[in-house]
């Protein structure tokens, strides 16, 4: 116990100075992490850890912590977020805070102050919920009075979630042989895993894990997993992953189809593409074509309307990924969010000219941002009447006899189903399925 004390002084310390190097330099946490470790070498892995978590505790409350402390500083944040984040009183962080060597200086008065007395009752919305304050008013028109709440279970610490490739393993058994990380099933997706992680653990060695390397397994966020069942792919079918990247979702449909069919990775971003190849060797994927942009040709030039399926996970502002990247919220500007809607527009209709009559798309983001989502889907159905939304209900069939409890806890409106931390503990990620009328 004494020996958690000292270190935890002494990981304070740290995290004041990574958090300055932060702001002085400009760059992301995970840069200057790095260049902590390159500088302190002696530092071994649970130090590194538990001063990666104080680090991303403090961007997540990086808002509301000034505000407690009424001082922006690096040290105020990081304060500030002993109490906000990890529910410390005032004595405990005084006692960790005492002047002596490796810790950080004692408390001021007007620390111990506010620490004692400051609140976010009052707070304004985007201090208490810890996001850009030009984005209430985008926040406001999805959650409404709720958005703090929402907001709020963004900047909490992601779990790790793997998904059971069904072309390999079956969960019951890689459930048994990965007890020892403490993996507990999902408590949505059919075909997932839960690592619950405290403030300071590290990530578990799943790479390591011979249900990884073998390919039954595959880290993916619960939210992302539902998004894949619920395009309902289907073996025999045509189906097209439109924005591939590393293949995360390519996977899970392609364990949809059961090895049957044809199924069409490609992106736009050839260098996204790169890790696609050793990914689905490892998963045992043998009906995957994967076509990598060369110039200006048409990669998909050859499909005249005749995919059953395209899948369209969108660029997005990866607004509902806070929790696992809380740095990007601070980082993000307005002219971000134009360039994505005007991407995500451009991509659906190239989308609605690859799908047959009686066909369908499956449109995805990481976004909790209406112009991304509904908005989208909206201007979409307006420019190609042709196609029209299928109810959420319907869409969420796929989870079985957990469909009625999964669309009652998620938010829906008329053009899809979206997901957050606060309402179904994934990361946010919004879905709507739109099916191509037959002639």
């Amino acid at each position: 116990m004494q020996k958690d004390f000292y270190d935890t002084r002494r990981r304070l310390s740290a995290a004041i100075e990574v958090i300055a190097a932060i702001d002085d330099q400009r760059i992301p946490a995970a840069k200057a992490l790095k260049e902590w470790g390159t500088a302190h070498r002696f530092a071994g892995s649970g130090d590194r850890a538990a001063i990666s978590g104080l680090i991303y505790d403090v961007l997540r409350r990086q808002a509301s912590s000034a505000w407690i402390m009424d001082d922006d500083t690096p040290r105020a944040r990081v304060l500030g977020m002993l109490t906000t984040e990890r529910g410390l009183g005032v004595e405990a962080i005084a006692a960790f805070c005492d002047g002596s060597r490796f810790a950080p200086e004692a408390l001021s008065d007007s620390e111990r102050s506010a620490l004692a007395s400051r609140s976010l009752r009052d707070a304004p919305a985007h201090i208490a919920g810890d996001y850009p304050e030009w984005l209430d008013g985008h926040l406001a028109e999805v959650f409404g009075d709720e958005r703090v709440a929402e907001a709020t279970a963004m900047a909490s610490r992601a779990p790790l979630d793997l998904r059971v490739n069904t072309l390999k393993a079956k969960r019951e058994k890689v459930l048994g042989s990965l007890a020892h990380l403490g993996a507990v099933a999902t408590p949505w997706s059919p075909i997932g895993l839960r690592i619950v992680l405290g403030a300071d653990a590290r990530n578990p060695g799943v790479h390591a894990e011979e249900d990884f390397i073998k390919g039954a397994v595959e880290v993916q966020d619960e939210g992302s997993q539902i998004a894949a069942l619920m395009s309902g792919a289907k073996p025999g079918e045509q189906v097209i992953d439109l924005c591939a990247g590393a293949g995360g979702k390519t996977l899970a449909l392609a364990a949809m189809m059961q090895g049957k069919g044809r199924l069409i990775a490609t992106d736009d971003d050839k260098r996204q593409l790169a890790p696609i190849h050793e990914r689905l060797s490892r998963a045992g994927v043998h009906n995957a074509d994967v076509r990598t942009p060369k110039g200006a040709a048409d990669t998909l030039a050859d499909i005249k309307a005749s995919a059953d399926l395209v899948f369209v996970d969108a660029p997005c502002t990866g607004t509902g990924t806070w929790r696992r990247n809380p740095d990007a919220k601070w980082r993000m500007r307005p002219g971000a969010l134009e360039v994505r809607v005007r991407e995500q527009a451009e991509v659906l209709d190239r989308a609605a000219s690859l799908v047959k009559p009686g066909g369908r798309i499956a449109y995805v983001t990481c976004s909790v941002l209406a112009p991304e989502n509904s908005g989208q889907v909206a201007a979409f159905t307006a420019r190609h009447p042709e196609f029209a939304v299928v109810p959420p209900q319907q869409t969420a069939a796929v989870l079985w006899d957990k469909a009625e409890a999964f669309v009652e806890a998620a938010r829906l409106t008329d053009q899809g189903l979206l997901m957050t931390p606060h309402r179904t503990g994934t990361d946010g990620f919004f879905v709507s399925l739109l099916t191509r009328k037959k002639a």
